[in-house]
């Protein structure tokens, strides 16, 4: 099948419009969904295609964009830092003991590796702020962490499981 140009004009004019591929090929005749499809993309015609947008459209658009401020929102409630929080304490893999986090800092391979060397919590190999990073449950990154307690409520629920 040779595309002509009045063919090329047409699937320039449906593809514009928003028509698919398959709706595309029947209007032509002769022409199948991929040969549409081929030849858009050698005409680098855009892959975006506007969907025409209704009343209910609009609707689902404004909940999704409420639901994607929330979880930005939510997203900090997860990480708790404490104003007297602990500086790190830089240690090389030798000088690591029972009671230091070992939270690597940077890459092996790089000359400033270290690890970060802050107080552990019991029964723990990192630190309060690295212990947030390493067990964060599935489905709730939103829970806020009590800063009262000494392990958060869901590693405790963690180990209980273990």
């Amino acid at each position: 099948m040779s595309w002509t140009d009045e063919k090329v004009a047409k699937l320039k004019e449906l593809w514009g419009k928003g028509s698919t591929a398959s709706q595309i090929a029947e209007i032509l005749g002769g022409v199948s969904r991929n040969a549409v499809i081929g030849k858009a993309h050698r005409l680098n015609l855009s892959g975006k295609i506007i969907a025409k947008k209704g009343p209910l459209n609009q609707k689902n658009d404004k909940l999704k964009n409420l639901n994607v401020r929330k979880a930005r929102r939510g997203k900090f409630k997860s990480l708790v830092i404490e104003k007297d929080f602990e500086p790190e304490n830089p240690k090389q893999l030798e000088e690591l003991d029972d009671n230091t986090c070992k939270w690597p800092i940077g890459h092996p391979n790089e000359e400033g590796f270290y690890f970060c060397g802050r107080t552990s919590l019991k029964d723990f190999s990192y630190c309060r702020l690295h212990l947030l990073y390493a067990f964060q449950p599935k489905n709730k990154k939103e829970e806020v962490v009590d800063k009262d307690s000494e392990v958060p409520k869901f590693i405790q629920k963690k180990i209980k499981s273990a």
